[in-house]
């Protein structure tokens, strides 16, 4: 695959996991919005929250649209990205598979034991 496909389908992942950000979170997304897709190139997390978004969804994304998975060395990049007050969030798809997400198990339980309150059990 040549890398100016390989970009497209980054961002074509991104740009996915920016809609789905909105979608739960009621902020717009695209250039210059609360939730924006990062160029290719830049440092730091694939998709820029801006701090009301961040509130509401506390995640660091890295995402990776990739045939070869290096998990492990994904992680790092995702921990090392990882905002203030945020926890890591990793999105990772190949060709013709859905998307995955990979974050840390403590993260994960957090999550649903806040779930779990605000549903009153």
């Amino acid at each position: 695959m040549k890398p100016k496909s390989a970009k497209a389908k980054g961002r074509s992942l991104q740009r996915w996991v920016c809609k789905k950000i909105a979608e739960l979170t009621g902020f717009e997304c695209g250039k210059d919005k609360p939730i924006e897709s990062r160029p290719m190139g830049q440092s730091g997390s694939d998709v820029r929250l801006e701090s009301s978004v961040l509130d509401v969804f506390p995640f660091s994304v890295e995402c990776k649209f990739q045939e070869r998975w290096s998990v492990p060395k994904w992680i790092e990049q995702a921990k090392a990205n990882e905002a203030e007050g945020t926890h890591w969030l990793l999105v990772c798809k190949q060709s013709r598979k859905p998307p995955v997400v990979i974050l840390e198990a403590d993260a994960f339980f957090e999550i649903l034991k806040k779930a779990r309150m605000e549903a009153g059990e």
